[in-house]
């Protein structure tokens, strides 16, 4: 191969390489609801498994068709571009697996049918650690959702901690993260260059802190002692209802109304933007379902009721959005959780339709090139939050970047 052939070729690699772009999570439509992802830890928001443990996906479809649902799986990176792996490599058996599992409501005002998939299991087990997507796919082979769950294979001790910011400009409303990996079953080469770490607040996505370098490395073991790099808004406690009694008042419901389905209005909620922090117990979040209804076999006995939001304001905000927010809807910003503003009540306002339930909430607000996850709801240092931080790993001459070890801590351990 002459040099010209050479450079060409090399620069057809680096064109493809840069076509790879970062994969996000495919919104479900309106009929799907009630997407849960689970690990073997029931309070993690997506599954973080090892290899061996297991993952249960579920939803609620309400065309209650009973339609045909296939499930595929995909392997990937560290930033989420796709790795160069093939299936047979990523996992043993197959995907574009029919979804056998499902079963439809029983005594409920609104039909549905449950859908519920276990894996690894007969047809699909895991080979590789790292970042994965499972998508789900109708019989017309149309792409209904997708969520993005991680498989490590533990080859480190990460330890995580929560330090109020340093930067006097942020003291009273940031929190900032100090972690370090200490290799277990392994050796690191080029640490500063091959490992890789992704910090999360509360499981979000969106909340990545990433490509920090180990500061110091002190007998193999990396610290990472950042004080600007790693600081997260503290934010404040999520505000919640529960409408495990779908005909009856509980905390923070005004009233309940029969129509066609149960309608939940919650009590007006206000700007907290400038509030002193108040402690309460929330679930960062989270939501769970749950009802006192029939024999409490929420899966299917459930049911779904309209809840309406109302969020006290006296002005409307023309250049920004507001958005009810929280892991029942992924925490994306679509035009059903969108609110709008009535004049006459002085009022934002938005309804929801949500299967019974305890449920996190909170507000945002967007404007046209930025979303501010804390302008209604203030931020304070002392907030409780989960922080997860994912090692990732490339050995010399490896194909792919390897999940080997994660660290959680939650900052009701605020360290000064």
């Amino acid at each position: 191969m002459n040099k010209k052939n050479i450079l060409m070729l090399f620069f057809f690699l680096n064109i493809s390489s840069l076509l790879k772009s970062q994969v996000e999570e495919v919104s479900e439509p309106i009929n799907i609801k009630t997407i849960i992802f689970k690990g073997e830890n029931e309070n993690d928001q997506f599954p973080i498994i090892s290899i061996d443990e297991n993952i249960t996906l579920s939803f609620d479809d309400l065309n209650s068709n009973e339609e045909d649902y296939y499930y595929k799986i995909r392997h990937f990176n560290f930033d989420w571009k796709e790795s160069e792996l093939f299936k047979n490599e990523i996992f043993e058996g197959f995907d574009n697996v029919r979804i056998l599992n499902y079963s439809n409501s029983f005594n409920t005002l609104q039909p549905y049918t449950h859908y519920e998939l276990k894996f690894p299991n007969d047809k699909t087990r895991f080979l590789v650690s790292g970042n994965y997507m499972i998508e789900i796919y109708n019989s017309l082979e149309e792409i209904i959702f997708s969520r993005k769950f991680c498989v490590y294979d533990k080859k480190v001790i990460t330890n995580v901690n929560v330090y109020r910011t340093q930067d006097m400009e942020f003291f009273k409303t940031h929190q900032s993260i100090q972690f370090s990996i200490t290799p277990k079953n392994i050796i690191f080469r080029e640490p500063e260059k091959r490992v890789k770490v992704s910090i999360l607040k509360n499981y979000q996505w969106n909340s990545e802190i990433k490509n920090l370098k180990p500061q110091y490395i002190v007998n193999s073991k990396l610290e990472y002692k950042y004080d600007k790099e790693s600081k997260f808004e503290g934010g404040n406690e999520y505000l919640f209802f529960d409408t495990k009694e779908i005909r009856s008042t509980t905390q923070n419901i005004s009233y309940v109304n029969r129509s066609k389905l149960y309608e939940t209005y919650l009590k007006i909620d206000n700007d907290r933007q400038f509030n002193n922090y108040t402690f309460n117990q929330d679930i960062n979040g989270n939501f769970e379902i749950r009802t006192l209804n029939g024999s409490q076999n929420s899966k299917i006995e459930a049911d779904y009721t309209w809840v309406h939001f109302s969020l006290a304001s006296e002005k409307n905000f023309d250049k920004k959005s507001i958005y009810i927010y929280g892991k029942f809807n992924n925490y994306k910003l679509k035009e059903e959780n969108k609110m709008y503003y009535n004049p006459s009540l002085e009022l934002y306002e938005g309804v929801l339709l949500l299967k019974q339930g305890f449920y996190n909430y909170k507000y945002v607000s967007k404007t046209k090139n930025s979303l501010n996850k804390n302008k209604i709801s203030g931020s304070h240092a002392i907030t409780e939050n989960d922080y997860l931080a994912l090692i990732y790993y490339r050995d010399v001459g490896g194909k792919f970047d390897e999940l080997i070890g994660f660290g959680k801590t939650n900052s009701f351990n605020l360290k000064n």
